[in-house]
C-alpha cells in the first residue's frame, strides 16, 4: 500500500484514536500508578516477560526452582568465613556478650533495611546491579559497574582462602595430623627439632612454612608455591562448574553448600561442650564488659561487621533476587536471612569459644606443670623455704587451684625478689584474652585444638570441609554479582562469560600463591572493598530515596508485596540509614588515616610476626585498588551527562512498563513504515485491545526522551511520531 495514501492515513488515525479511547476507558481512577504516567500494556500476568533496554529477543528470565533454594542461596552468600573467624574475635575483643547489643541495634538500623532495599530493587526491576541502577537513572549506572569491580577484587583473594582450606582438607586424612608435632631435622651427627618450629608451635610452623612457605617481606616474591597453585586451580574449577549454568546449577549445589556448615557447627558444638574447659571458654565469651560498649570503636566495628556480613553492595543480593517472581515476599526474606546470619554468628562463636576454652585449659595445665617443676628446683637449691608450701599440696599431681594458691603465697613472701624467680601465674583468663582472628583462628588456633581431640583426623576433615562450603556459598553470590549484570547488559552467553571470568581470575590470582601471597591477601582484604562498598551502598540508598523517589518506591513495594511495608523502613531509608552510613564512612577514613598502612610479616629467624610498612609501590597498589573500585561511578556519570555515547536504538521503543514492572513487547522493525501496530497494515489488524502493543517508534525517528522517573510514558511515545498530524492528536 503506498506510503502517502490519504485513505490509509485516515484509517490509521482512526485506529490510533480508538486505541487511546480503549486505554482511557480501562483507566482505574483509584490506581495511583496509572496516574503517574505508567503505561499498562498487558493484563495477563503469566505473559509478562522481562526485558532490558535494547533487547530485541524475547527470552524468559530464569527462575528459582523453589523458595527454599532461593533462601539457601541468600543464606549461603551472606553466611561466610567472616561469621566463623571474625565475629567471635570482635565479640571477644569488644565486651563479650555486651557486643551483641550494639550489633543487634545496628542490624535493625542499617542491616535489615538496606538488605530489604537490595532485595526489593532486584525483584522489582529483575536485573543485575548494572541494569537496576541504569533503569533508575542512566547517570547512576556506574554504581553497578563499581559493584562488579569490587566483586572481582574480592573473588580474587577469597578463592585463595578456599584453596588454603582445600590444602588442609587434603592433609587431614592422616593420623597423627601432620601439624601435630614439630618435624625433626637430621644431620650427620644427631637429630634435633626444627628451630623455627621450636620457637613457635607445631601448628604455627606448619601454617607459615609447610602450607604457605612464606617469605619474609612483601617485596620478596620467592616464586610460586606449587601446592597452593594446584589448590587455587581446584577452587576455581569448582566455582566454574557450579556457576556455568547459572542458578540452574548453583541453586542445586546450595542444598549442600548452605546446609552442611550447620551440620558441622552443631556437631562441633556438641563435641566441644563435652571437652574439659569448654564451659570456661563460653563463660568468658558471654561475660559482659559493659564499659567497653560505650567506646565509639565498638560501634564502628559492629556496623562494619553488620555491613559485610549481609553482603551489602556486592550485587550478589540483587542478582539472586532478580530471579524471583514479582509477588515474592522479599520483606520476609530480608528479615529471615538477616536473623539466620546473626544466629549463625552466635552459633559459630559458641563453637569457637568452647574449643578455645578447651585449648586454654590444655595450655594452662602445661603451664602449671612447668612452673611446679621450677618451684621444686627452687626448693631444692634453697631459694624457697618448704614452710611456705601448704601441707596438702602434692606437686606430682597439682591442680590449677593449688598452684595458684602456692603462687600467691610466694608472691607475698618474696615480694622484692619475686620477678627474678621467673614464675608465671597460669590463669586461663590470660590465655582466653589472647584475641585470635582470621587465618590465625582457623589455621593455627583451631588446628592446634583439634590435635587434642579423640579421632582428630575426622574432626579436621569436617572442619575444613565446612570452611570450603562456607567459602563456596559466598563465592557463588560474588561471581553472580559479576556475571548476571554483564549478561543482562551486554547479552553475552553465560557459559562463555563464566569460563572466561574464572580463567582470568585464576591467572591474576597467581600473585596470591607466591611465597609472599599472604601479604597480598591482607592488602586486598584491607583496601579493595571497605571504602568502595560503603560509597556504593550510600549511592544505592540515595538513588532509591532521592532519584527514584521514596514515595514511588513504597508504592511499588505495596504493589509487589500486596501490603504496605512499615513506615519504619520509610524513615530508615530516607533519614537514619544514610546518616549512619556517612558516619561509618567518615570513621573508616579516619581509622585508615590513623592506622599506619602495613602488614605483619613472618620472620623465619625469630619465628615471630613483625609489622612492616608497605613500600612505595605497595602504597600505590593500595590506593589504586580503592580508586579503581569506585572509578566507574564518576566515569559513567560524566559519559551520560555529556552524552558521549549514542544510545539511540530502534529497539528502545519495545520497552514499556506495567505498574512499575518492566515487560517486553514484540518488536517488528520490518515492513511498511506507516504500520504502527506490530508492523501490520490497518486493514489486517483490528482496533487494539488492552494488553496489545499499540505504539512503537518509527524507523529513523529521533531517540526517545526519557521521562523524569526513568520510564517511557504515553506522552513521550506519542510525541515521537513525526508522520502523525498534530491536528489528529
Amino acid at each position: 500500500m503506498p506510503k502517502n495514501s490519504k485513505v490509509v492515513k485516515r484509517e490509521l488515525d482512526d485506529e490510533v484514536i480508538e486505541s487511546v479511547k480503549d486505554l482511557l476507558s480501562n483507566e482505574d481512577s483509584s490506581d495511583d500508578a496509572f496516574k503517574k504516567s505508567e503505561l499498562m500494556v498487558d493484563d495477563q500476568e503469566e505473559k509478562d516477560v522481562d526485558v532490558e533496554e535494547g533487547s530485541d529477543v524475547e527470552d524468559e528470565r530464569p527462575a528459582w526452582n523453589s523458595k527454599l533454594q532461593y533462601i539457601l542461596a541468600q543464606v549461603g552468600f551472606s553466611v561466610g568465613l567472616g561469621n566463623v573467624w571474625r565475629f567471635p574475635y570482635l565479640c571477644q575483643k569488644n565486651g563479650g556478650g555486651a557486643y551483641l547489643v550494639p550489633y543487634l541495634i545496628l542490624l535493625l538500623i542499617i542491616g535489615i533495611p538496606l538488605f530489604f532495599l537490595e532485595l526489593a530493587v532486584g525483584q522489582r526491576i529483575r536485573r543485575g546491579s548494572i541494569g537496576v541502577w541504569n533503569y533508575i537513572s542512566p547517570k547512576l549506572g556506574g554504581i553497578g559497574f563499581a559493584s562488579c569491580v569490587v566483586c572481582f577484587f574480592v573473588a580474587l583473594y577469597y578463592n585463595v582462602i578456599i584453596g588454603w582450606s582445600l590444602f588442609y582438607f587434603s592433609q587431614s586424612f592422616q593420623h597423627p595430623l601432620p601439624w601435630d608435632q614439630c618435624p625433626l631435622v637430621k644431620n650427620t651427627s644427631h637429630t634435633f627439632v626444627e628451630p623455627e618450629c621450636e620457637k613457635s608451635s607445631a601448628t604455627t610452623y606448619y601454617w607459615y612454612r609447610e602450607a604457605l612457605n612464606i617469605s619474609s617481606s612483601l617485596s620478596e616474591s620467592g616464586g610460586l608455591n606449587w601446592k597452593m597453585t594446584v589448590c587455587l586451580l581446584a577452587a576455581w574449577v569448582m566455582v566454574c562448574l557450579a556457576m556455568i549454568k547459572g542458578i540452574q546449577s548453583s541453586g542445586k549445589i546450595m542444598y549442600f553448600s548452605s546446609l552442611f556448615p550447620y551440620v558441622v557447627l552443631l556437631c562441633f558444638l556438641i563435641r566441644g561442650l563435652l571437652l574439659n574447659g569448654s564451659v570456661d571458654g563460653i563463660r568468658h565469651m558471654f561475660t559482659p564488659k559493659l564499659e567497653i560498649m560505650l567506646e565509639p570503636k565498638v560501634w564502628r566495628e559492629a556496623a562494619t561487621q553488620v555491613f559485610f556480613a549481609l553482603g551489602l553492595g556486592f550485587g550478589g543480593v540483587i542478582a539472586f533476587s532478580s530471579y524471583n517472581k514479582r509477588d515474592n515476599n522479599c520483606h520476609f526474606d530480608a528479615v529471615l536471612v538477616s536473623f539466620i546470619n546473626f544466629f549463625t554468628s552466635v552459633l559459630a562463636t559458641l563453637v569457637v569459644f568452647a574449643v578455645l576454652g578447651f585449648k586454654a585449659n590444655i595450655i594452662n595445665e602445661k603451664c602449671v606443670i612447668q612452673n611446679s617443676e621450677k618451684i621444686l628446683k627452687l626448693l631444692k637449691i634453697g631459694n624457697l623455704s618448704q614452710d611456705m608450701i601448704p601441707h596438702h599440696i602434692n606437686f606430682s599431681s597439682i591442680t590449677a587451684e593449688d598452684y595458684n594458691l602456692v603462687y600467691d603465697i610466694i608472691q607475698k613472701v618474696k615480694e622484692e625478689e619475686f620477678d627474678s624467680l621467673g614464675l608465671k601465674s597460669c590463669q586461663i583468663e590470660d590465655e582466653l584474652n589472647k584475641a585470635v582472628q582470621g587465618t590465625g583462628l582457623a589455621f593455627i588456633a583451631f588446628t592446634e585444638a583439634m590435635t587434642h581431640f579423640p579421632a582428630s583426623p575426622f574432626w579436621s576433615v569436617m572442619f575444613f570441609l565446612m570452611l570450603v562450603n562456607l567459602g563456596l556459598g559466598s563465592m557463588f553470590g560474588t561471581i553472580e554479582g559479576i556475571i548476571t549484570p554483564i549478561v543482562d547488559t551486554f547479552k553475552v552467553r553465560k557459559e562463555i562469560l563464566t569460563v572466561i571470568c574464572c580463567l582470568v581470575a585464576f591467572f591474576i590470582g597467581l600473585i596470591f600463591v607466591q611465597r609472599s601471597g599472604n601479604y597480598f591477601v591482607t592488602m586486598f582484604d584491607d583496601y579493595s572493598a571497605t571504602l568502595p562498598l560503603l560509597i556504593v551502598v550510600i549511592l544505592e540508598n540515595i538513588a532509591v530515596t532521592r532519584i527514584y523517589g521514596i514515595d514511588k518506591f513504597m508504592e511499588d513495594l505495596k504493589d509487589m508485596l500486596g501490603f504496605s511495608p512499615s513506615q519504619y523502613y520509610y524513615y530508615m531509608w530516607k533519614y537514619v540509614s544514610p546518616l549512619v552510613l556517612l558516619c561509618l564512612l567518615v570513621a573508616s577514613i579516619v581509622q585508615m588515616g590513623l592506622s599506619p598502612p602495613g602488614y605483619n610479616a613472618w620472620i623465619e629467624d625469630t619465628a615471630t610476626e613483625e609489622f612492616h610498612s608497605y613500600p612505595t609501590w605497595g602504597m600505590i597498589v593500595c590506593i589504586s585498588l580503592m580508586v579503581l573500585a569506585i572509578l566507574p561511578v564518576p566515569i559513567v556519570f560524566m559519559v551520560r551527562r555529556c552524552n558521549l555515547i549514542d544510545d539511540s536504538s530502534g529497539s528502545l521503543a519495545s520497552v514499556s512498563y506495567k505498574r512499575g514492572r518492566i515487560i517486553k513487547e514484540p518488536v517488528n522493525l520490518e515492513g511498511d513504515n506507516t504500520s504502527l501496530i506490530h508492523g501490520k497494515s490497518p486493514s489486517e489488524v483490528p482496533s487494539p485491545n488492552f494488553g496489545k502493543n499499540i505504539y512503537r517508534k518509527q524507523t529513523g525517528s529521533p531517540t526517545l526522551d526519557t521521562a523524569p522517573n526513568g520510564r517511557y510514558g504515553i506522552g513521550y511515545l506519542m510525541a515521537d511520531m513525526p508522520d502523525m498530524p498534530e491536528s489528529d492528536l
